[in-house]
């Protein structure tokens, strides 16, 4: 079942907002790009996930993008499948209580080509992309 509709302002986008479909447990999916990555020679592969991975984008309701893991299986979809298409090269998984717990939002946001999107908002200081990173668990190991 499709999750309801979210919150829409005056101008008919969508508001930050923690919605109520999206219980504790579900998995929230940040997809992974090339462009996420800096070269580290003490890191396995010789690189490293940046915390640029995790930021929100521009503009007044800009959040981070985000897929829901359990909205793209209700839909009978592979996420594993479904977060790694051009340009996404792998994933990382946090759960919404784990995100909720440092007091971002978790909302349904579905944007052109993706019913499953979201957005997680907040507040992306520095501190907060660090404790993203460290809450982030691979899902998807980059190619």
């Amino acid at each position: 079942m499709p999750l309801a509709s979210p919150p829409l302002d005056k101008n008919g986008d969508v508001v930050p907002h923690d919605h109520p479909e999206i219980l504790d447990a579900h998995g929230v999916l940040r997809r992974i790009s090339p462009y996420h990555f800096v070269k580290d020679e003490k890191a396995p592969a010789g690189r490293r996930l940046s915390s640029l991975a995790f930021q929100a984008s521009s503009g007044e309701n800009g959040g981070m993008s985000v897929d829901l893991e359990n909205s793209i299986l209700e839909a009978g979809h592979d996420p594993r499948q479904y977060v790694v298409q051009p340009p996404f090269i792998g994933a990382v998984r946090f759960t919404a209580k784990g995100l909720r717990n440092l007091g971002f939002k978790v909302g349904y946001h579905p944007v052109p080509g993706n019913d499953h999107h979201g957005e997680v908002w907040g507040e992306f200081t520095s501190a907060k992309k660090k404790q993203l990173m460290a809450l982030a668990v691979s899902y998807v190991e980059p190619t």
